[in-house]
């Protein structure tokens, strides 16, 4: 009963806290806006907390920037900011569009997720963006934990050549990453990355492109889990 319950109470807060905040054409609209960006995206608690840190020379992981941060973004030299949210068209999507328009930044939107593992496609879209992305080059997610943690991976991986040791220290509780909770299947797979190319060392993007099976390593990780591993 109290499970009931508390799933009614979730999806009653989901309805309400997506109800608005997807337009900012207006002044009213733009206060609501401000509102959602602030109470439901939680974007008071990064005013000061940015999460912020230097993944390699030019490259640079964040939480969600409001549209001063990305003004202090500007002057640092940032040539480009790629979003791992989605395209959710929310207060901090447009926020974060027209700011990036004013200061004359790069924009761009790809799809990762903390708690599970997206398709093949989606991993392989970021690696492509990587590849032609103008630098200096800033990505983030909402906390800048996880999400941010393994485009840094993989952006240490594919375009640094770096070891899968070095890459695994982008999930770090430096940056409020936890590995025993569900955001632990991002740490898995790049332990089943590891293990997999042990023997017949692969680059990253190969791997993805042709061993990567994003729905049984969530079941693999899913089964580690129940068995106590």
């Amino acid at each position: 009963m109290l499970k009931n319950l508390f799933k009614r109470l979730k999806d009653w807060e989901r309805r309400v806290s997506w109800s608005f905040g997807d337009d900012i054409s207006t002044p009213e609209k733009r206060r609501e806006a401000r509102r959602h960006f602030n109470l439901v995206d939680h974007a008071f608690l990064r005013v000061w907390w940015t999460n912020l840190g230097q993944v390699a020379p030019g490259v640079w992981r964040s939480n969600q920037p409001s549209p001063e941060r990305i003004a202090k973004y500007a002057e640092m030299g940032i040539k480009s900011i790629i979003t791992l949210r989605g395209p959710n068209r929310f207060s901090y999507h447009l926020f974060e569009e027209e700011a990036c328009a004013r200061h004359g930044i790069d924009f761009h939107i790809c799809h990762l997720a903390a708690r599970s593992l997206v398709p093949r496609e989606l991993v392989l879209e970021l690696l492509e963006l990587f590849e032609t992305v103008q630098r200096p080059v800033l990505f983030h997610c909402k906390s800048g934990a996880d999400r941010a943690g393994l485009a840094a991976a993989f952006w240490l991986l594919h375009m640094e050549g770096a070891t899968l040791e070095r890459a695994k220290q982008e999930f770090s509780f430096r940056y409020l990453h936890i590995k025993s909770t569900k955001t632990g299947v991002l740490d898995y797979m790049l332990n089943a990355y590891g293990e997999d190319t042990k023997d017949n060392p692969m680059g990253i993007k190969e791997w993805i492109a042709t061993r990567y099976d994003h729905a049984a390593l969530i079941e693999g990780y899913r089964a580690s889990r129940e068995g106590g591993s």
